[in-house]
């Protein structure tokens, strides 16, 4: 795999030790700001409303700026943001740098998919937005306790301060690995596909990719999938604590623990999906949900409760890098604003899974409620998954892949090994445009 992945990993690493390390810090922050711990919770939820704003504004940006350079614009907003929060004199101010750094989360993973995408043989696609992911993933496992630990011991403004260190790490990662390619063409770099629309014809593009109801779909699955599993991690430390019987301590070591699940759910995701994705989308949400239903059961056993929870951090994000292919296999001629927001939708069902789980437990429903509710949820998705999968099935032959081997503008994605010369000109190489309209990528690799 380009070293270039490991550049977005990093970045990917880091934003993701920044979204979930407030978690294990809210008791030190509520104490240094002289607020209450519900108060500094505004830190998690501002943190998702953020991606949410986010993610349609900077990835329409993105069709607009070249997407290397518009990554490195990504992580300078994440480092700032998490400066601002290291200073923070005032509880306004780090609820401020926390909006500024979220900001970049949905924008970088969903320009960071298309990318990835780019680097890589069409039929290594999901393996490739996988390894991205990978960053996120072990974020969770070494990341966040790391953090939460550096925050407890040194001080919460330490923590951040090394989120803005591991930024500039990510940033200088990619200026340094990740190649000149999508987006709006390079200043200087002659005509390029797509070089032709204007900026109102770009987003006229992103937008129309809104009325695939294949999108639509995938977005729904992304919602009520992965909105099913943070029904019961939202939860996790009361449950585990009155159900489970694990101490306070504890709590730390099973959210690692469900997150070596996690990480292992999106390296099989993303190697599965690249060879049967609607069949893998299936399976891996009937085994989700069938494994947050039995949680209400094995919630009451020490062993079983660990067990059951790392296999949900696997089924949930065995799905994430099937999902972010499916939108982007969906919306190949604009793909910038719809990745973007399939993060944003990521989040927008871990929002409504808290509230919904927050509602059965206020009713009186017990500790271990959100788990049916969670489990719900994935049906939804799982109907959703059959709901595309018919689809599919009754489309014309001939038609199911009209798409690949289609011009395609700047900035998207070829679902094609190739592009003919006599159609379309790659993006990738100034120089191939000077030359005619050559195409330029290596043979078996794809165009971002």
């Amino acid at each position: 795999m380009p070293l270039a992945l490991l550049a977005l990993a990093v970045g990917a690493f880091g934003i993701g030790t920044t979204e979930f390390v407030i978690m294990g810090l809210l008791p030190e922050v509520a104490a240094d700001f002289g607020v209450s711990v519900p108060t500094a919770g505004y830190l998690a939820s501002g943190y998702a409303v953020g991606v949410l704003l986010g993610a349609p504004v900077f990835a329409i940006l993105g069709t607009r700026i070249p997407h290397k350079r518009m990554l490195m614009l990504l992580m300078g907003l994440f480092v700032l943001g998490n400066l601002i929060s290291a200073v923070a004199p005032v509880f306004g101010v780090m609820l401020a740098g926390r909006v500024v750094a979220s900001l970049a989360h949905g924008a970088f993973f969903g320009i960071g998919s298309i990318v990835a995408a780019g680097l890589v043989a069409p039929h290594r696609k999901a393996a490739a937005i996988s390894l991205m992911f990978t960053g996120l993933t072990v974020a969770n496992v070494v990341g966040v306790p790391l953090g939460t630990l550096l925050g407890q011991q040194a001080g919460w403004r330490v923590t951040f301060a090394a989120v803005a260190a591991l930024g500039v790490l990510g940033l200088a990662g990619v200026a340094a690995l990740v190649p000149r390619q999508g987006g709006a063409p390079e200043a200087g770099s002659g005509p390029a596909r797509g070089a032709g629309q204007g900026t109102g014809s770009r987003i006229r593009s992103e937008l129309a990719a809104f009325r695939n109801v294949q999108v639509l779909l995938a977005m729904g699955m992304t919602v009520l999938g992965f909105g099913g599993v943070f029904a019961a991690l939202t939860y996790i430390a009361p449950m585990m604590t009155q159900a489970a019987g694990y101490a306070d301590s504890s709590v730390t070591w099973l959210l690692v623990l469900f997150g070596v699940g996690m990480v292992a759910g999106n390296l099989v995701g993303g190697r599965f999906a690249d060879r049967a994705l609607l069949p893998l989308l299936l399976t891996a949400l009937i085994a989700l949900a069938v494994a947050l239903a039995v949680f209400t059961l094995t919630a009451h056993d020490k062993v079983a409760a660990a067990v059951t929870l790392a296999l949900i951090g696997a089924f949930g994000f065995a799905t994430v890098p099937p999902l972010q292919k499916r939108v982007l296999d969906q919306t190949a001629e604009a793909p910038t604003l719809a990745s973007a927001m399939n993060i944003g939708a990521f989040n927008l069902g871990n929002a409504l899974a808290a509230w919904l789980g927050g509602l059965v437990l206020d009713a009186g429903f017990g500790p271990t409620s959100p788990n049916p509710v969670g489990a719900a949820l994935t049906v939804g998705a799982l109907v959703l998954a059959a709901a595309s999968a018919l689809l599919e099935r009754r489309r014309p032959t001939g038609t199911a892949r009209a798409h690949e081997g289609s011009p395609v503008r700047a900035g998207s994605v070829s679902p094609a090994p190739s592009l003919s010369p006599a159609s379309s000109v790659s993006p990738v190489s100034p120089a191939s445009s000077a030359q005619g309209g050559a195409a330029c990528s290596s043979a078996g690799t794809g165009n971002v």
